[in-house]
């Protein structure tokens, strides 16, 4: 039974929206329609206040309490510290409420300056002037006072402050330009038509008259859809009825370019903008590392309760002796006699768990946060990931999946514009079966001369000559290409810098400037669209008008586009061109054949080919089509089905023409970042809507596939010929078999010997056939054998993909029985779905919008960024992370178990071994900062060994750093560390007397001591240890780490001896006075702090020797490489004579002579030497270049700046 309804229903009665409609009626200027027509209904609609403050001044305290205290843990110590209020608890509440007082005072410091910048900028927007029409004038009010249904004027390079619906500007063709920057990021301007039946309307009197209803959706967030309809009421006339889209809707936050003004009536105000909207954040992606934090602090939280309950029992075991319980010095009162044992015993429990709680570190998750957040500028701050191109580099959108960059093992993505560079060049068009070449023209150029064309079996017959033609007119007619002139953007005037030319082309589509340009070139132009008439000229320079009738606009289910038009003569002709998949079933006639194998040869040398066809139209079939695609417009429900379906009935028996060939380049070093990707263990699968030979052609040149990759497909024409399930099972048999007898590595998909290297290419409607649920509602048992399949495959290639199937084919990978972390990266809006749904979505800042970008995690200018921002990025951040991680419950055990051991000869007392004030500071203050920066700045191997061995990712797969056997290495590591604090202590006090005052003092040293002072020590050690264990660890030392790590130290010692120095008037006890200096009087408390430390890290610095040598890791083997090689690197000097100019050597040079000379204008004389090893150079300062890659058989060193330099 479908409950959603029920739901809805439900849901909107609970929010006040009993009376919700799936559309609203809006009056432009508030005028009441005619009393003939409907009802007038005042419908309620916010104002045009925007409000993205989360906090208000009555409700922040309140508000920030509940959301901070939601986490489990400030929940947890919350708890605590109630406990410690409520009960006898041995420990003052400070030690609880001081460090769960300083992480809710800094959270609530930080959100609530946040927000109040969030108000002040409200406040601005908010009071900003806007222009409204009101009896024939204009009127000046505040935004936030805009009603839905207000006329608003809006000027040139002023920013629309709602949603409008676009009546009339100042042009007379009734069109604006609008830059949407900062809605979707992208920088080109769009133009947007009014009205057709208001664009007339010119000055404030003749807007003011208008009498309109609108009808439309309910706000929605979507920035590119938009349904409604508009009636216009006239005094002599019926009303007449439009249907409004997306490109009459100017949306609020995007600035009016190019146009003197406009005029439009408010829609959608405040928190209901299509902006607003999309201010609610995506659904939280949980990394790896957080779920097995969650994990450990489970374990840990079982271990605590285990602690309390030990000493529960072993208490009252120990006051089973009548002696122990009720000694001479401590008689029980009779209430305390007469006391419910069960509560005794339950309090004795909480008190425990007070004593314990240490263990579970509420610090960690402060300090996690710190280091996501101030981490995530290291990938913005990156040099090397910036794009001079664009000027545009990393974006970091969350930081809460910096380390699941290091943990990827799936790699899904797009292939136009993300390993292309979506910059098309017209290469060549076929027409019926002849083919015209042009070697030279490409988007964004022009040509002064005919001398680059070159035709292939030209036309003979007058009828060729004709068919030629309305080819070429085919291409000028059917597209969305805006004209415009030089002078009407900046970005045309840097164009006109660089190109002689009178106008450009404009459109979000790189393939259609493509083909415009290119018919351009041969002899057609397309002119402009004014009026609704589309201009061209032809060959003998004459100027054709064609009347745009309709449009039917592309989308990626149809994957083709069509225009009517009606010609000079009165020919009504539809023009179609689309994929070949979706053109050819659709042909009636034609030279089908010839075309389709220029398309199949073009498609296998990498091209992009789309067919044009056309069918003639009489009036009575353009009346029906008319009437069938106008009521489909005006549809307010379904209309995006209703659309198909007619764009279905209306595009079929057309007459093939022929088809064009586009070329989209691959991608800088893309082929080497697939390369690396794929060394690094990382499967890569492209997810493509392109045909399959065009894919295919791609994924060889990226080095997807190989010369030795053996090819394995599962399409639509190989499952006509046999069933899917044997196909499948002889797919299985055939690749499981040799898989299974070649050693294969862990998580590459390379067989070590790479004999048999495989590779599958898939369509969208075999995967369909794959997905498709069994007749018993269960999923297909064909899921698992494709999983199998693909898992020993190098390469995947998926192609004839929808937008869905794309997130389909990320789920089913992620949710295998591997559960594997996936990447998802694209670049435009069809990619989103798979970007939402991947583990990590990455966008490219490309040239089909910034959709993608936008609803991603990470945006990088390029895909080759993505090598370092796995490879090295994310390798750091985990490996930072995994130590802090494990580090912090390491300090904490070591903290925490001698409190535990304490309690065996204090007889359970509950009597704390450490004074408040260290337990207050202890992770706040003492041992906070110096793992802070370690995680922050860690360098275990350097950059150029991450980018030079891609095999290092390997290291830190499937959470190897977090994994339950180095979980309980470090957990006895810190046990056994507490265990000679707590012993080495107790046996050096050993051997006790009491003197004539009281006393006590170790024999033969003259050290006073006492329960504070046995305390006192095991804590010093305690410190010590843990800060000098994280030094051991450092490898890559600053002085940043000194700073901290000896300053942390030193700010311990200072400390003590002011807490212990001076007696404080606001404490009403004094147990710590002089304890400390008298402690460090004695020598024996010097050699036994100094020997405990010794014996405490000497375990884990054998582990680490012994394992260096015997079973070193990569990484340890790639440091012992260089470190050699840096030996090896002195050489005799050889003076140079200083050149006049600067010589780069390429990164494809492949001498083998023993030197080089190298010179820069800097210096005056320099020696480049090559060895015989793969190296990197990097030395920007002399060459002005970072990160270039030597030969493969050279290592080269590079010195300058110096009279004369030794290399």
């Amino acid at each position: 039974m479908d409950w959603s309804g029920l739901r809805a229903a439900i849901r909107r009665w609970c929010v006040g929206e009993e009376n919700w409609v799936d559309s609203r009626t809006v009056y432009v200027g508030h005028r009441e329609p005619p009393p003939s027509t409907d009802a007038y209904i005042l419908q309620k609609h916010p104002d045009n206040r925007i409000v993205s403050s989360k906090f208000t001044f009555w409700n922040f305290i309140p508000k920030n309490l509940f959301e901070q205290f939601r986490r489990i843990a400030n929940f947890y110590f919350l708890i605590i510290f109630l406990v410690q209020l409520i009960i006898d608890t041995p420990t003052s509440p400070i030690t609880s409420g001081l460090p769960l007082f300083f992480v809710i005072t800094v959270t609530a410091i930080k959100q609530g300056y946040e927000d109040w910048l969030r108000h002040k900028a409200d406040n601005a927007v908010n009071k900003c002037p806007v222009h409204v029409i009101q009896h024939g004038k204009v009127v000046q009010k505040q935004s936030r006072k805009l009603r839905v249904g207000d006329i608003v004027m809006t000027s040139e390079n002023e920013t629309f402050p709602c949603d409008l619906v676009f009546l009339s500007s100042s042009s007379e063709d009734g069109t604006c330009f609008v830059s949407t920057a900062s809605l979707d990021g992208e920088s080109s301007t769009k133009t947007y038509q009014a009205v057709s039946d208001t664009k007339a309307l010119q000055t404030e009197v003749e807007v003011d008259t208008l009498n309109a209803t609108i009808e439309c959706e309910q706000p929605q967030p979507d920035l590119y859809n938009f349904v409604g309809r508009i009636t216009i009421y006239h005094e002599t006339e019926g009303p007449i009825a439009r249907p409004l889209g997306s490109e009459n809707v100017l949306l609020r936050g995007a600035t009016l370019k190019n146009t003197q003004k406009i005029y439009g009536v408010a829609i959608y105000t405040g928190m209901e903008t299509k902006m607003a909207l999309n201010y609610q954040s995506k659904s939280q992606k949980r990394s790896a590392v957080e779920k097995s934090m969650n994990a450990f602090l489970i374990v840990y939280l079982c271990i605590l309760i285990s602690k309390a309950l030990i000493n529960t029992v072993m208490k009252y075991i120990w006051q089973s002796d009548p002696i122990r319980d009720e000694p001479w010095f401590n008689v029980k009162t009779r209430a305390e006699r007469q006391r419910n044992k069960f509560l005794s015993s339950f309090t004795d429990f909480l008190a425990f768990m007070v004593l314990f709680n240490y263990i579970i570190p509420v610090s960690m998750y402060v300090t996690v946060e710190m280091q996501k957040f101030l981490g995530s500028y290291f990938i913005s701050w990156d040099e090397d990931m910036y794009d001079e191109e664009s000027r545009e580099g990393p974006i970091v959108n969350t930081s809460d999946l910096n380390e699941e960059l290091g943990q990827v093992e799936y790699i899904f993505t797009d292939k136009t514009g993300t390993l292309t560079e979506n910059n098309m060049e017209f290469i060549e068009c076929c027409i019926d079966g002849q083919v015209h070449v042009s070697h030279s023209i490409s988007n964004g150029q022009t040509f002064c001369s005919n001398a680059a064309l070159d035709f292939i079996d030209a036309p003979c017959t007058m009828a060729d000559r004709e068919r030629e033609e309305l080819f070429f007119r085919a291409l000028c007619l059917c597209h969305t290409v805006q004209v415009k002139r030089e002078d009407q953007t900046d970005y045309q005037k840097k164009q006109h810098q660089q190109q002689e030319r009178s106008s450009v082309y404009i459109s979000s589509s790189p393939d259609e400037i493509a083909l415009v340009e290119g018919v351009k070139r041969l002899g057609f132009t397309f002119l402009q669209l004014k009026d609704n008439y589309m201009e061209l000229e032809n060959r003998e320079a004459e100027v054709e008008r064609f009347e745009l009738l309709q449009i039917l606009n592309f989308d990626s289910v149809r994957r083709r586009m069509s225009v009517i038009v009606r010609s000079d003569t009165g020919d009504i002709i539809l023009f179609c061109k689309g994929a070949d998949s979706s053109i050819f079933p659709r042909v009636r006639e034609g030279k089908l054949e010839l075309v389709r194998q220029r398309v199949q040869q073009n498609a296998v040398e990498g091209l992009r080919t789309l067919c044009v066809a056309y069918k003639v139209l009489s009036c009575e079939e353009y009346d029906e089509v008319h009437t069938l695609l106008q009521n489909a417009k005006l549809a307010l429900q379904e209309r995006d089905r209703k659309l198909a379906e007619a764009y279905d009935v209306v595009e079929r028996n057309l007459n093939l023409l022929g088809a064009t060939a586009v070329e989209d380049r691959l991608q800088d070093k893309a082929a080497d970042t697939v390369e690396a990707l794929q060394k690094a263990g990382m499967k890569v699968w492209v997810l493509t809507g392109d045909k399959m030979e065009t894919a295919a052609a791609t994924c060889y040149a990226c080095k997807l596939f190989r010369r030795n990759t053996q090819l394995f497909e599962l399409t639509t024409k190989r499952i006509e010929e046999q069933s899917l399930h044997d196909v499948l099972f002889d797919l299985s048999r055939t690749i499981l078999r040799q898989s299974d007898s070649l050693p294969r590595d862990t998580y590459s998909g390379f067989s070590q010997s790479d004999l048999h290297d495989y590779g599958l290419i898939i369509d969208g409607a075999t995967l369909s056939l794959v997905m498709k649920p069994t007749e018993n509602g269960t999923s297909s048992n064909y899921k698992d054998l494709f999983l199998e399949i693909c898992r020993n495959c190098s390469g995947v290639l998926c192609c004839r993909m929808a937008p869905l199937q794309k997130a389909q084919i990320v789920k089913l990978i992620k949710s295998s029985k591997e559960r594997p972390i996936t990447l998802a990266i694209g670049d435009g809006a069809n990619d989103v779905s798979m970007i939402l749904e991947a583990h990590v979505g990455i966008g490219i800042l490309g040239k089909e919008g910034r959709q993608a970008a936008r609803n991603s995690d990470y945006c990088i200018p390029k895909f080759k960024h993505l090598k370092k921002l796995l490879l090295v990025h994310g390798h750091y951040y985990y490996i930072r992370i995994a130590q802090l991680v494990q580090y912090f419950f390491y300090k904490n055990v070591c903290f925490i178990f001698p409190q535990f051991l304490y309690q065996f000869f204090c007889g359970f007392s509950q009597q704390p071994l450490y004074d408040t004030a260290y337990l207050t500071l202890y992770n706040i203050s003492f041992t906070s900062l110096p793992i802070l920066l370690y995680s922050l700045i860690e360098q275990h191997v350097s950059i150029d060994a991450l980018k030079r061995d891609p095999s290092l990712y390997r290291d830190i797969a499937k959470n190897s750093l977090l994994c339950w056997k180095l979980f309980l290495y470090w957990t006895f590591l810190g046990a056994f560390d507490a265990v000679v604090f707590f012993f080495g202590a107790y046996f050096l006090f050993d051997n006790s007397t009491m003197t004539s005052n009281g006393q006590l003092m170790r024999a033969n040293t003259n050290m006073m001591f006492g329960n504070w002072t046995f305390g006192t020590l095991v804590f010093t050690v305690l410190v010590f240890t843990v800060t000098l264990k994280l030094a051991l660890d450092t490898r890559h030392w600053t002085w940043i780490n000194h700073f901290v790590i000896w300053g942390s130290l030193l700010f311990y010692i200072i400390f003590s001896l002011l807490w212990g120095g001076i007696i404080w008037p606001f404490l009403n006890y004094q147990r710590m006075y002089y304890v400390f200096m008298q402690m460090l009087s004695t020598g024996p408390a010097w050699l036994g702090i100094i020997l405990l430390i010794t014996v405490s890290l000497l375990p884990d610095v054998v582990k680490k020797v012994i394992c260096k040598q015997l079973w070193p890791t990569a990484a340890e083997k790639i440091q012992d490489i260089l470190r050699q090689s840096k030996k090896d690197r002195v050489s005799e000097f050889t003076p140079l004579a200083p050149a006049q100019t600067s010589i780069y050597t390429s990164n494809i040079h492949r001498s083998h002579q023993p030197t080089k000379s190298v010179s820069a204008p800097n210096s005056m004389k320099v020696m480049h030497t090559y060895w015989t090893e793969d190296d990197y150079c990097n030395n920007p300062s002399l060459f002005d270049y970072s990160g270039n890659h030597c030969p493969s058989n050279a290592r080269c060193t590079f010195a300058g700046s110096g009279l004369e330099t030794a290399v």
